[in-house]
């Protein structure tokens, strides 16, 4: 579908890519000009829409690049090597937190893809939304050691609780129109880990991971 834009150089490919990205993080979909998409990336108009038939193709397409970029960076050899279900979610926690420092309007972007209220995109998005929670869930499950948990504790349950506090604290800093602040969302979200690891895990693993600190 994007064969045109993928013929490109490199160089010139990743610079229509962060104009396009830079845009749409500082703008409501509606609100995004290609006009300035073009200018930013040294292109004409005409050229982006031949590279991305309008400006809906190209969201979606920065939807699966930005996806692409984090799977490749966190799931990688040690990733699969954690078999701790908190260790796995920290260690991909904290390589989402490297990516977005060096790439800060991934971060404005992805926020506004999740929260998408716009007719022309919320409806495709909320069904890739859902997909890549689905293929994420399966990603942190593969391997996991669950005999840490109590008896009636779900693992999956437990990783659920982790999104949805997630989710909150971003939704609650849009509601209040704050800045994300990264290193201190890092500093929260350890903190919740460690109050579920004391209430989920069977007593004998919680000396093994105390001692492993």
């Amino acid at each position: 579908m994007y064969e045109k834009f993928h013929e490109l150089p490199v160089e010139k490919q990743t610079c229509i890519i962060n104009a396009a990205m830079e845009v749409f993080s500082k703008n409501e979909y509606k609100q995004a000009n290609t006009d300035d998409i073009a200018a930013r990336a040294g292109i004409s108009k005409g050229s982006l829409f031949y590279y991305f038939h309008n400006k809906r193709d190209l969201y979606l397409y920065l939807y699966d690049y930005t996806a692409n970029v984090m799977k490749s960076q966190i799931l990688d050899k040690d990733f699969w090597k954690i078999t701790d279900l908190f260790e796995r979610i920290r260690y991909g926690a904290l390589c989402k937190v490297r990516i977005l420092k060096k790439n800060p309007h991934i971060l404005d972007f992805c926020v506004r893809c999740f929260y998408s209220k716009e007719e022309a995109v919320s409806s495709q998005l909320n069904s890739m939304n859902t997909e890549l929670t689905d293929n994420a869930a399966e990603s942190y499950f593969a391997g996991i050691d669950c005999s840490k948990f109590k008896d009636g504790v779900s693992a999956q349950k437990v990783y659920q609780m982790m999104n949805w506090m997630s989710d909150g604290y971003i939704h609650s800093k849009r509601m209040k129109e704050d800045a994300l602040d990264l290193e201190q969302m890092m500093k929260e979200f350890e903190e919740w880990m460690e109050m579920l690891r004391t209430m989920m895990y069977k007593e004998e693993y919680l000396h093994e991971c105390n001692r492993d600190t």
